[in-house]
């Protein structure tokens, strides 16, 4: 990951990297729904969270050369189960078939109190580089 700052990926809320690429894995750290520009919290609804929170993961993908259709696995951190159904709508905007594997878990408090977190792994294909 670079190291220069850019205003479409939020600064890291503690001692980790956004992204870190091992044997052709890219492990993306969870993103909130913190909008980069303002640095606050989307907490408008959890579509809008869901949707930062992509947003963010594909600024960080961008930033090592990859794609959304590069992700192999994603996990989704739900601060409420309930929220599944809308954030499932938002997370499809983003995907297409073939979908990449995924997990969602209700967890108990995610940083900064936002409603949800993803991360994913991404596939960096033999043959590209950054």
């Amino acid at each position: 990951m670079s190291q220069r700052p850019y205003e479409s990926i939020p600064q890291a809320v503690g001692p980790y990297r956004q992204a870190v690429e091992a044997s052709g894995l890219v492990f993306v750290s969870g993103q909130i729904p913190v909008d980069p520009k303002t640095n606050h919290l989307v907490t408008d609804n959890i579509r809008d969270a869901t949707r930062q929170c992509l947003k963010n993961l594909t600024a960080v993908l961008g930033d090592v050369g990859l794609e959304l259709r590069d992700v192999a696995k994603t996990t989704i951190y739900l601060a409420d189960i309930k929220d599944f159904g809308e954030m499932n709508e938002a997370y499809a905007e983003f995907f297409n078939d073939p979908y990449p594997a995924r997990a969602c878990v209700q967890v108990t408090a995610l940083p900064k109190g936002a409603s949800v977190e993803i991360d994913a792994i991404a596939v960096r294909k033999s043959g590209e580089t950054r």
